[in-house]
């Protein structure tokens, strides 16, 4: 997908518990760090919600969120400030298409960013290059491009009535495979953690799967489109949803494949 979209934190933010599990399972896989206090960056930081947890894994730790967002990072301010630990967390711009660490890392992790960052693991040598020994590099994207809620949404702007303005909008693969990211990083030093989940999360409420890809996939298409065709688009967008996702007795079922990779740095 492209880079930079904008970004509606409150349409983000309506399915945050779903979304923050993943950044959870994640850091459940980390393990220990190097140093004591430990750096830590989450790159791609969003609204901030996801980064205050580091705080209470590691409360003494000095903790940055980067974001290249301006309305995420306004939103993230509210969690800045010294932490209980006796560290601090604190928020800045970054576009992680350029941004190179100025300093060593213990830990610098990524939620559900990577995605929209087109040739992304060209940029990790440069990461692990900031890490001390036993440094880490963890991050999770979503592996779901090739799902009901993607496929539809590419085929929909590849129609007849939507190609002019949208054709090639869409990437159907900007994320590599969990094998693909371990021989990437193992070749650059690090021991690798690499494996995939698929959650099945209950949507609530009409239309629930349009809902959560307003908030993330279907952003570029929502910047490319002014308020009347962008309705337009979503009515037939979303009738496909309906049929691929339908409602049941408890709400409707949302499968989400996500790989996660954990990489340490060895000796």
């Amino acid at each position: 997908m492209t880079t930079s979209p904008s970004w509606d934190v409150r349409q983000y933010l309506r399915h945050a518990d779903h979304r923050a599990r993943p950044f959870h399972d994640l850091l459940a896989r980390v393990g220990d760090l190097p140093s004591k206090p430990a750096r830590i960056v989450d790159l791609g930081c969003g609204a901030g919600n996801v980064t205050a947890a580091l705080a209470e894994r590691w409360p003494d730790a000095r903790i940055t969120g980067l974001d290249s967002s301006p309305d995420m990072l306004r939103a993230a301010e509210s969690y800045a400030g010294p932490t209980e630990g006796g560290g601090s967390l604190d928020f800045a711009y970054a576009d992680a298409a350029t941004w190179t660490p100025d300093s060593q890392i213990d830990l610098l992790v990524s939620n559900a960013l990577l995605q929209w960052v087109p040739g992304h693991s060209a940029r990790f040598a440069d990461w692990v290059a900031a890490l001390p020994p036993g440094g880490v590099f963890a991050f999770q994207v979503p592996g779901n491009f090739d799902s009901p809620s993607h496929r539809l949404m590419r085929q929909v702007c590849a129609s007849a009535r939507w190609a002019p303005r949208l054709a090639g909008l869409l990437r159907s693969d900007p994320v590599l495979s969990p094998g693909g990211y371990l021989q990437q990083l193992a070749g650059l030093g690090c021991a690798v953690d690499a494996w995939e989940t698929t959650y099945a999360h209950l949507l609530q409420g009409p239309d629930p799967v349009l809902d959560w890809v307003k908030g993330t996939g279907l952003r570029p298409v929502l910047d490319e489109l002014g308020t009347a065709e962008a309705a337009e688009f979503t009515a037939e967008y979303g009738a496909l949803l309906r049929d691929a996702y339908p409602a049941g007795p408890h709400g409707t079922v949302f499968p989400f494949r996500r790989i996660f990779v954990v990489a340490r740095k060895e000796s």
